[in-house]
């Protein structure tokens, strides 16, 4: 369990990694063990690299990212469309 990603969702505050090799700055909103049994983050994605070429609502697997840096810079609060209880995760360790 990463408790600083947990710090990060209670305070607000961006975080910042790279995912398969590519960096991805997001909005954490739910961290917790997936349903697959992964280390997992949804969050919602403000910048860096995207495979689709979009940012939004994504799944993380946290087993696939290094250098996860918690950063000064924060956000409002749950982007729209955020559901508490992520149906994505069978054990959740903080959410917004």
């Amino acid at each position: 369990m990463n408790t600083d990603i947990i710090t990060a969702i209670h305070n607000l505050n961006v975080i910042e990694f790279y995912y398969e090799g590519e960096l991805r700055v997001v909005e954490p909103h739910c961290y917790g063990e997936t349903t697959a049994g992964n280390e997992g983050l949804r969050a919602y994605q403000i910048d860096g690299y995207s495979s689709t070429g979009k940012f939004g609502w994504k799944m993380y697997d946290l087993g696939k990212a290094d250098d996860i840096t918690i950063t000064e810079q924060t956000f409002d609060g749950p982007r729209e469309g955020y559901k508490r209880g992520d149906k994505g995760m069978s054990r959740i360790h903080a959410e917004l």
